[in-house]
């Protein structure tokens, strides 16, 4: 059997440690926790199951994931449900992919005051849409969208910004009919970005009077005497980034956009190519060389430290709702399907948009899980362990697999 491939828990079961003891209080409780969960996942440390194979009787452990949202190896299954609820938003027209970055100065900022200052990303974006969606110079309806907050690269360097997924066109401001955008083209970008930059900034400068930044480490000059305001006044003289890109051709791609981007942490395992001496080498995509594929090796202490920048506060919900597809608006979301010509059958590729994404083994039905060792039997569950009883046990653990 081939060595399994290495995980981002393996990295952190080797470098966790001395990055911890090195960097001392800069590691947060929050960034403590997130690495005991994932140094913890799927080992003994959080107990297992033991499964029997009905052929050879060879016996394995499969220990038991941490569900820490950060885990790459946990987030299979959390995918696929949520995925499948979404079917039931999708509409029968074109949707739009629009990209609210924060710039650099701004990025930074982020850094110490994460929740804050996040939340004021979600907020900017959707008024921006939502106000010049409402304009009848462009729109003039309701619209609904999804927004997801990401906060790295490719290199997992800190990028906060957020992709909204949105339907083309919304209900009419009396709610008669459904007024569609043009096919190619949603909203116009430079006009998006402006606004998105006033928004921003005038919910950051409320916040600040609120007391409710902190400056420290690149930021801490901006506490001094009319810093602040300076500050202000370079970010309203800059361009900001707002990226639209082209629709998607039907619901289903939606999904397969969805299941690649809603469920996701800074680095999947199946980008983390090896860990040694050297540190870590994990493949990305080069965007100044369209997207070329290279590798990269970094310190294992400084790639644990690039990947904790990416923790968010405990709570903070990065996957929002907004317009005619919030949790409150579903008889608008209702009222846009009965204005909306009916396609047929509602697309439930759901199932084969996630088809590829393995859960957790310890759920895994038996009789569809094949035995590692004689590739013959099945397997079949005949006991649980305590984490005391898996640290006893001296069975070969079962492969871990890899949902992201």
């Amino acid at each position: 059997m081939p060595a399994p491939s290495p995980t981002l828990g393996d990295v952190v079961r080797r470098f966790a440690p001395a990055l911890e003891a090195e960097r001392g209080e800069a590691v947060t409780p929050a960034q403590r926790a997130v690495l005991s969960a994932l140094g913890r996942c799927r080992t003994a440390a959080l107990g297992g199951h033991v499964y029997r194979c009905d052929r050879c009787g060879s016996e394995h452990i499969a220990y038991n994931a941490c569900r820490n949202r950060h885990c790459p190896s946990c987030l299979g299954h959390k995918r696929a449900e949520w995925l499948q609820a979404r079917t039931d938003e999708l509409l029968p027209v074109p949707y739009f992919h629009v990209v609210f970055t924060l710039p650099t100065e701004v990025a930074a900022l982020a850094l110490g005051n994460k929740k804050v200052v996040y939340d004021i990303l979600f907020q900017a974006a959707a008024q921006t849409l939502q106000c010049i969606a409402r304009d009848r110079t462009h729109l003039g309806a309701e619209i609904g969208f999804l927004a997801v907050l990401h906060t790295w690269t490719q290199t997992l360097q800190h990028h906060p910004h957020v992709h909204c997924v949105v339907p083309g066109g919304g209900l009419a401001p009396d709610g008669s009919r459904w007024i569609p955008s043009r096919e190619r083209f949603f909203l116009p970008v430079k006009v998006l970005s402006r606004l998105f930059r006033g928004k921003f900034l005038a919910l950051l400068a409320q916040a600040a009077e609120r007391g409710e930044l902190r400056f420290g480490g690149s930021t801490a000059s901006l506490a001094a005497p009319g810093a602040w305001a300076d500050w202000l006044r370079q970010r309203r003289s800059q361009e900001w980034v707002v990226y639209a890109k082209p629709p998607f051709g039907s619901p289903t791609q939606v999904l397969k956009y969805l299941a690649a981007y809603t469920h996701r942490v800074a680095i999947s395992n199946g980008r983390i190519l090896a860990i040694d001496e050297a540190g870590v080498t994990f493949r990305y995509r080069d965007r100044a060389h369209e997207n070329a594929t290279r590798t990269m090796t970094l310190p294992g202490g400084e790639f644990l430290r690039r990947f904790l920048l990416h923790v968010l506060p405990k709570g903070f919900v990065r996957i929002r709702h907004f317009g005619f597809l919030a949790p409150r608006a579903r008889q608008k979301l209702a009222a846009c399907r009965a204005l909306l010509p009916h396609r047929g059958a509602r697309p439930l590729q759901a199932s084969t948009a996630v088809a590829h994404q393995s859960v957790d083994p310890a759920a895994v039905d038996n009789h569809d899980t094949s035995c590692p060792r004689c590739s013959v039997g099945r397997l079949r569950h005949v006991a649980v362990l305590t984490p005391s009883q898996a640290f006893a046990a001296s069975l070969p653990p079962m492969p871990p697999r890899d949902t992201s």
